[in-house]
């Protein structure tokens, strides 16, 4: 969350004139607060919801989903901002408290959802329940959470994609550029995805099986979808995020292959 300010937005190929979109929500007690933060609490509500509605199928131990959200959210955001700050240190090597302050902006979800899975798997080792048993309820509520968390982007006006012609660009209007709403794509990705995953859920052929279907389906939107970002992070000439999601669909590849191999599951 960068570069907050108040922007006007246009899609003139699809007929919608410019619009002003505010950040701020509303204040309280003299604080603003910001609209990205009430929509990643939506997203973040709705997703313990479904996975409430999952976990009546898994039938978990009592209190796991709640335990899990304990451990895993503070974890999920520690490693979202430490994500954000490792591959973009040079903005804090010299003002080490910036690192704190948070609320100031920048995080990352790829380093959000590495640390939900590790809690998630920590948690698992310890109560000696299976992880796969909680990834697969997990899995599609991350879907959730992140098609709805990206309209944070959209009001903050950040994370949208290089110059574009096409129909459904998005115009800036302060900055005379129509661009690709990569927010737009991403939530759309996720949303066909959780889709799938819920359609697939009780045909599962092996656990873990939607856990690695999220990892291979986020991470091939993700490919395509960071190569149009113009705020990648970077680790020298390669965009990090596309390096984790090509990864991603290896490993989920790899496992579905070599279960199909070895079980002679049909996926």
């Amino acid at each position: 969350m960068q570069n907050i300010f108040l922007t006007q937005i246009a899609f003139p190929g699809l007929g919608i004139d410019t619009f002003s979109v505010n950040p701020v929500a509303f204040k309280l007690f003299g604080r603003e607060i910001y609209w990205y933060g009430i929509i990643i609490a939506i997203g973040l509500i709705l997703a313990f919801l479904w996975a409430v509605r999952l976990d009546k199928e898994e039938k978990l131990p009592k209190d796991t989903l709640v335990d899990l959200l304990i451990v895993g959210l503070p974890v999920a955001i520690i490693c979202a901002r430490a994500y954000y700050v490792i591959f973009s240190w040079s903005d804090y090597k010299n003002n080490l408290i910036q690192v704190f302050k948070i609320w100031e902006g920048g995080i990352a979800i790829y380093g959000g959802v590495i640390g939900a899975f590790i809690a998630g798997y920590l948690y698992a080792k310890a109560k000696k329940i299976s992880f796969f048993k909680i990834a697969d309820i997990g899995a599609p509520c991350f879907l959730i959470g992140q098609a709805i968390g990206r309209w944070g982007n959209f009001v903050n006006a950040e994370a949208f994609g290089s110059k574009t012609t096409l129909p459904w660009g998005m115009q800036l209007v302060q900055e005379g550029i129509t661009v690709h709403p990569t927010f737009l794509y991403e939530s759309l990705w996720n949303s066909v995805g959780f889709l799938i995953l819920t359609l697939v859920r009780k045909k599962k052929p092996f656990e873990g099986f939607i856990f690695y279907g999220y990892l291979l389906w986020y991470g091939l939107g993700r490919v395509w979808i960071e190569g149009l970002r113009t705020d990648s992070l970077m680790l020298g000439n390669l965009r990090i995020s596309q390096l984790v999601a090509g990864l991603c669909i290896i490993v989920s590849l790899s496992v579905m292959l070599m279960k199909w191999k070895n079980d002679s599951i049909k996926l």
